[in-house]
């Protein structure tokens, strides 16, 4: 079942299976509303993540103005990742769109011990609805904390519109 794409929704777009997998995870948080996001399928790297976006995704944008969208792609311990990645793309669209990932990629989360992806989703959405840092403050996520301020401002009322 998709999204309601009149109301507040939030479509989210995973460079590969790893990350496909943790974005599930977050959907299975039992305090979620999970009519209200959804995981698009992988596109294979994250300079395909950009070339889908622009390609189908940002005209579809324009026509449904309460879509938020999550580009989840993996930095490869790149500095300089998140500003390749919204250089790429619309600036029309910046406040909409928000690029979150793990620092290297997901398989160091797992090797980190931080469990399945499945796990570390499920954790990432515990810590965005009771607000706290147990999984996104890891060395490895902590790098996302200015995009993921500014995505939750916008994103916890609809994914967790009871507080």
């Amino acid at each position: 079942m998709g999204v309601n794409k009149d109301r507040p929704h939030i479509l989210v777009l995973p460079e590969d299976d790893a990350n496909r997998q943790i974005a599930n995870g977050f959907l299975l948080y039992p305090f979620l509303f999970d009519r209200r996001i959804q995981v698009l399928g992988v596109a294979g790297g994250w300079t395909q993540v950009l070339a889908r976006f622009n390609s189908a995704h940002a005209a579809q944008m324009d026509r449904w103005p309460e879509r938020l969208m999550i580009l989840l792609i993996d930095f490869d311990k790149k500095v300089d990742r998140l500003e390749e990645v919204r250089s790429g793309l619309p600036a029309r669209l910046s406040e909409r769109l928000f690029t979150l990932g793990a620092w290297s990629n997901p398989e160091a989360l797992r090797q980190a011990g931080l469990g399945s992806y499945e796990q570390i989703g499920f954790a990432m959405a515990k810590d965005c609805h009771e607000e706290t840092s147990s999984t996104w403050g890891h060395e490895l996520l902590r790098h996302n904390a200015a995009e993921l301020s500014r995505l939750t401002r916008r994103a916890k009322p609809i994914l967790f519109p009871q507080g």
